[in-house]
C-alpha cells in the first residue's frame, strides 16, 4: 500500500530563526527551502502527485509561478523536486494527474488529452492519470435495484444530464488517453479515472476502463464521501475488478480501513489531509499516534492579515495585542523549558485570544490538555526534536507547515503500523500478498 503525498508546493525555509523571526537575507526559496521528503530520513511517504492544475494555475489551485512552471518542464519532476539527491535505497514513484477538482464548476475540463500527455511526458513521470470530470453528487445504490445488473439504473431519469454527461465526458476522454499513449508509445503507466454518483455507476466506469486496457484505475470524487459510502463504493468496484487490476483512492485517509481497502484491490492512494488540518482545522491540528491535540493560538500581529485588520479599524489596541504576543511567546519557551506552570501560560494565551479572537470558542480546555499532556516533548521525529514548543504554535507558515509535515510523519507510521499487524495477522496475509 503506497502513500503519494501531494505536492503544493509547501517548502520550509531551514535558516528560520524561530526566536528573532527572521530569514537569512541569501534565502532563495526553490535552492534553498526544503520539501517534506527532504527534512525527514527515509521520506513519510512513497511517492508524489502532482497536479497539472496547481502547475498551470487552473481555477482556484494555481501554486506554481512561470519560472518554476519552466523549471519543471526543463528540469523534470525528478530533479525539480531533488529526488535524484536522495539516499540510493530511497526511490520515491511520481504521479501526475489533473486536477479535477479545481475545474468542478466547468462544463468540461480545460485540458485536452494530447496537453496533459505533453505534460507528463516532459516532467518525466511514473504514472499519468487521464482526463477526468469530478461527479459533484453521491447516493447509495437503492436496495430495490437489480444489484447484479451494472447496466440498469432505476432512478436514471432522476439524474441530472450534467451528471450522466460528466461520467460520459470521462469515459472517453479515458479512451482517448490510452489511444494516444499507445501511440506514442509513452514510457509511463497510464492511469484510467472512474467516476460515478452510486457505487453501481462508479462499477460501469471500473468495467469501461479495463476494457480500454487499464490496469491501474483511480478511483475519484471520494474525498466528500462517509466512510461508509466510501466503502460501499469500493465493495462494489471490487466486484469488478480483474486479477491485475490495481485501484488508487484519490484523497482518502481511512488507515483504520486498510485491511478492506486491501481486500477490494487498493494498492495506492494520497491526500494532504495530514498536512492541511495542521493549519486548516479547528481542532485536530497536531498528530499523535493515538490521538490529536489543538495548536496554541498566537497570531503574529504584524503578520496576520485579520489581526491588522482589527487594529486599523480600532477594534483591537495595536500596542496591547503586541504586548500580549510576546508575553505568550514569553511565557510559552519558560513552559518548555519548565520554568512556568501549565496554569501561567495558559492565563496569559487565554488573555491574547480574548483580545483577537473575542467571539470565537474558547479554548482554555483543549490548550490546558495541550499544556498539561506536552505531546511535543514525547515525540521522536526531526520536526519536534529541533523546534519544541514552536511546532505546537499555531503561527505563521513557517511553524505550521512543519506542523503539517509532523503530521504526515505520524500518518505515515500509522499506515506502516496497520499493514504490519495485518502481516503478522495469518487471515490477512494472502490478501495483502495478492494486493502488493
Amino acid at each position: 500500500m503506497k502513500f503519494f503525498f501531494p505536492d503544493s508546493q509547501d517548502l520550509v525555509d531551514p535558516s528560520f530563526d524561530f526566536d528573532r523571526e527572521t530569514r537569512s537575507a541569501t534565502r532563495l526559496r526553490q535552492r534553498d527551502d526544503l520539501y517534506a521528503h527532504e527534512v525527514f530520513s527515509p521520506p513519510p511517504f512513497q511517492g508524489i502527485l502532482v497536479s497539472k492544475a496547481i502547475v498551470d494555475g487552473c481555477g482556484s489551485g494555481g501554486r506554481y509561478s512561470i519560472a518554476q512552471r519552466h523549471r519543471l518542464a526543463r528540469q523534470g519532476v525528478r530533479r525539480f523536486f531533488r529526488l535524484d539527491q536522495l539516499d540510493s535505497k530511497v526511490r520515491l514513484d511520481t504521479m501526475g494527474d489533473c486536477g479535477a477538482f479545481s475545474y468542478v464548476r466547468e462544463k468540461r475540463p480545460p485540458f485536452t488529452v494530447d496537453s496533459v500527455i505533453d505534460f507528463y511526458v516532459e516532467c518525466g513521470f511514473d504514472y499519468g492519470v487521464s482526463v477526468d470530470h469530478i461527479i459533484p453528487i453521491f447516493k447509495p445504490d437503492p436496495e430495490t435495484d437489480a444489484q447484479n445488473d451494472l447496466f440498469v439504473e432505476s432512478d436514471m431519469d432522476l439524474v441530472p444530464a450534467d451528471i450522466v454527461e460528466r461520467h460520459a465526458i470521462t469515459l472517453e476522454l479515458a479512451e482517448e488517453f490510452m489511444a494516444q499513449h499507445k501511440k506514442r508509445r509513452c514510457a509511463f503507466t497510464p492511469v484510467g479515472v472512474a467516476q460515478g454518483w452510486t457505487p453501481r455507476s462508479y462499477a460501469r466506469s471500473v468495467v469501461a476502463l479495463q476494457k480500454l486496457g487499464f490496469t491501474k484505475i483511480a478511483i475519484g470524487g471520494l474525498v466528500p464521501l462517509k466512510t461508509k459510502e466510501i466503502l460501499a463504493v469500493m465493495k462494489r468496484v471490487a466486484e469488478v475488478r480483474k486479477p491485475k487490476t490495481e485501484y488508487h483512492l484519490f484523497g482518502v485517509t481511512r488507515t483504520k480501513e486498510v485491511a478492506n481497502f486491501i481486500r477490494y484491490g487498493v494498492t495506492s492512494f494520497d491526500s494532504t489531509s495530514p498536512l492541511r488540518q495542521a493549519f486548516k482545522d479547528d481542532k485536530d491540528n497536531y498528530y499523535t499516534p493515538d490521538r490529536t491535540y489543538v495548536a496554541l493560538r498566537v497570531p503574529q500581529v504584524q503578520g496576520n492579515p485579520r489581526l491588522q485588520r482589527q487594529i486599523r479599524a480600532g477594534k483591537v489596541p495595536g500596542d496591547e495585542a503586541r504586548r500580549l504576543e510576546l508575553a505568550s511567546l514569553e511565557v510559552l519557551e519558560r513552559f518548555d523549558r519548565d520554568e512556568a506552570t501549565v496554569d501561567e501560560a495558559l492565563n496569559v494565551l487565554l488573555e491574547y485570544e480574548r483580545l483577537h479572537s473575542p467571539r470565537k470558542r474558547d479554548h482554555e480546555t483543549v490548550y490546558r490538555e495541550t499544556l498539561t499532556d506536552k505531546p511535543w516533548k514525547c515525540c521522536p521525529c526531526e520536526i519536534c526534536k529541533a523546534l519544541g514548543i514552536h511546532v505546537i504554535l499555531f503561527r505563521g507558515a513557517e511553524r505550521n507547515r512543519r506542523r503539517g509535515f509532523h503530521n504526515i510523519h505520524v500518518f505515515y507510521h500509522r499506515l506502516k503500523d496497520e499493514l504490519l499487524a495485518l502481516d503478522s495477522c495469518p487471515t490477512a496475509q494472502g490478501a495483502l500478498t495478492t494486493a502488493r
